[in-house]
């Protein structure tokens, strides 16, 4: 095969890609979304249904990995609520890290032009940092760890780095467990009727978050400057 048509065959895979996320979302994404804003049906639907409620939500996290565009938040408080805090987290980490093995594989078959169906290249661009670094895994266990960062965006961005599908599925699994863990009990209290303890859930995590952002953004800009530092000393 020419490089032509490997060209060609990208192209093709990709426009496909994005054909077939467009249908999904429309079929299924939608009621998804409105079934997440009302934890109430959901606990009522999942009763009885046994193994199937567990592999329903559990597809849903993953096509939500996929679809980088729904926010995963509200999935995972609708965990917490219907299934409980434990069972929630649990449910929660293996659509993730399933999605996450998809989205990793994709990205690697494909390349940046499916990282930029659903993120702008400046935001792509913020991330090159990542890319060559001697300590990429520690900081992106760091960035995956840190709630308020583009996780999202981070899932589609180290398909792009020289980065394992192991060493990705760890990070990703281990470092989620706790901001999906304190969704997912923030959601159990909601269920319970514990709202005191719900907003307290929340309010601490919006603290950490808008913290995590600020985090981000400094480790982000400290080693853009860096790497212009390095440049410009080259240049010389």
């Amino acid at each position: 095969m020419t490089e032509k048509h490997k060209k060609l065959l990208s192209i093709l895979s990709l426009i496909l890609f994005v054909v077939f996320m467009v249908v999904v979302f429309w079929f299924a994404g939608r009621p998804m979304i409105k079934l997440v804003e009302s934890p109430d049906t959901y606990r009522a639907w999942i009763e009885g249904k046994g193994i199937l409620a567990q592999l329903s939500f559990i597809g849903m996290v993953f096509f939500q990995v996929i679809v980088a565009i729904i926010p995963g938040e509200p999935l995972e408080i609708c965990a917490g609520y219907a299934f409980g805090a434990l069972e929630g987290t649990v449910l929660s980490l293996i659509g993730i890290a399933l999605g996450s093995a998809v989205v990793f594989l994709l990205v690697r078959t494909l390349g940046v032009k499916l990282v930029e169906v659903f993120f702008p290249i400046e935001k792509i661009q913020s991330m090159r940092f990542l890319k060559d670094s001697k300590k990429r895994n520690t900081l992106v266990f760091i960035i995956m760890l840190i709630p308020g960062t583009p996780k999202d965006l981070l899932s589609y961005f180290v398909g792009l780095t020289e980065m394992k599908l192991s060493e990705w599925l760890i990070i990703t699994t281990i470092a989620r467990i706790p901001s999906v863990a304190t969704s997912t009990i923030g959601g159990n209290a909601l269920g319970e009727g514990n709202y005191i303890t719900a907003i307290a859930v929340f309010a601490v995590t919006a603290v950490v978050s808008i913290l995590g952002i600020l985090i981000y953004n400094a480790i982000s800009k400290k080693r853009e400057t860096r790497k212009a530092e390095k440049q410009e000393k080259k240049a010389v």
